[in-house]
């Protein structure tokens, strides 16, 4: 169970209300009316727990859990325990997060600014916005209904916030625009100069950075990542992108709806992701590249050229995923054949 001095739990709720809720099938539910109290992991478990079971390497662990209630797929519904109230969907992890989030809802804004505060006389606040001691509103700031502003953030002049997003602490943003119930979380850098020199050897000239960043809606954007804006044309970020923790996007890159961008990649400038592009762990991607929809770039990959849609690449620099195993086959094989 969650820690209590953390978490906040509603509920219980009942077979009937979950089922509603995640739109699953309910199998062996004769009493639709029985509470489950929280949710956890199929391992920590008991009658009164509702779970989820997502992956074949947990096999074992569904078979012998004591669950009360567990998200499944259809087709391990005879692999379940004979007491266990099955919820059967083809995503069940997804379900278990709607459930888990009915549980565990996310913080809502308690309307109250803080006398510890500064805001701007010209800034615009919505209705039911909380703004933490220590926060700053600039002058022509808007923040929308239900916003939360956390403690000593920074919201430079002119930025837009929609309703419902909530800006960690420590974050500081300028020369952006941000839609609605976005999450930005704490010692987030969003606006600030993009690395942009006119170079030469009697030195080099600082380019002014005259464009702004554009986030869409439903966006996260992880602990302490970097998001400069654009030379000119904005930095854009698509609807429902992902944007893990130590994240460096460059000016006037262009990310597509539902890109996932994992810890530590660098996004250089004047690139352009299409829509639901993966970036894993580490991956560096160089400057005036574009990236096709759907494309997926391995964990620590150095991309220097184009990708197309749907294609997957791995290495540096990085190649179609295929060619990058035969490479490391080959290099394996060529060591042991100098020892």
């Amino acid at each position: 169970m969650a820690d209590s001095r953390f978490f906040k739990r509603k509920g219980p709720f009942s077979v009937q209300e979950i089922a509603d809720l995640t739109g699953a099938e309910l199998v062996n539910a004769p009493d639709p009316s029985r509470r489950f109290d929280d949710v956890s992991p199929l391992q920590n478990a008991d009658a009164s727990i509702l779970s989820f079971f997502d992956n074949r390497k947990y096999l074992d662990a569904f078979v012998s859990s004591s669950a009360g209630g567990c998200f499944v797929r259809p087709e391990f519904v005879d692999r379940a325990p004979a007491d266990m109230v099955l919820f059967t969907t083809s995503d069940p992890y997804r379900a278990y997060a709607k459930a888990a989030t009915a549980y565990y809802p996310f913080d809502e804004a308690n309307g109250v600014v803080s006398p510890h505060a500064v805001v701007a006389d010209t800034a615009r606040i919505g209705k039911g916005v909380q703004i933490d001691a220590g926060a700053v509103i600039g002058e022509n700031c808007e923040i929308g209904d239900g916003c939360i502003i956390a403690s000593n953030a920074v919201i430079g002049e002119g930025v837009v916030i929609g309703a419902g997003s909530r800006i960690g602490a420590g974050a500081t943003i300028s020369h952006c625009l941000i839609g609605n119930l976005c999450l930005i979380y704490p010692g987030v850098r969003i606006g600030q100069d993009g690395f942009g020199f006119a170079m030469g050897p009697q030195g080099h000239l600082k380019v002014p950075q005259l464009g702004r960043v554009v986030i869409g809606n439903d966006v996260e954007i992880g602990a302490n990542s970097t998001i400069d804006r654009g030379a000119g044309p904005d930095t854009v970020i698509g609807n429902g992108c992902r944007i893990d923790n130590l994240v460096q996007i460059g000016h006037n890159v262009e990310l597509g709806m539902g890109c996932v961008i994992v810890s530590q990649v660098g996004i250089s400038g004047s690139t352009k992701l299409g829509n639901f592009v993966v970036a894993a762990g580490q991956a560096g991607i160089t400057g005036h590249l574009e990236i096709g929809d759907g494309a997926k770039i391995a964990a620590q990959s150095g991309v220097m050229k184009n990708i197309g849609a749907g294609e997957t690449v791995g290495g540096s620099p990085a190649v179609p995923v295929m060619e990058y195993h035969k490479q490391t086959v080959a290099l394996s094989r060529l060591i042991r054949k100098k020892k």
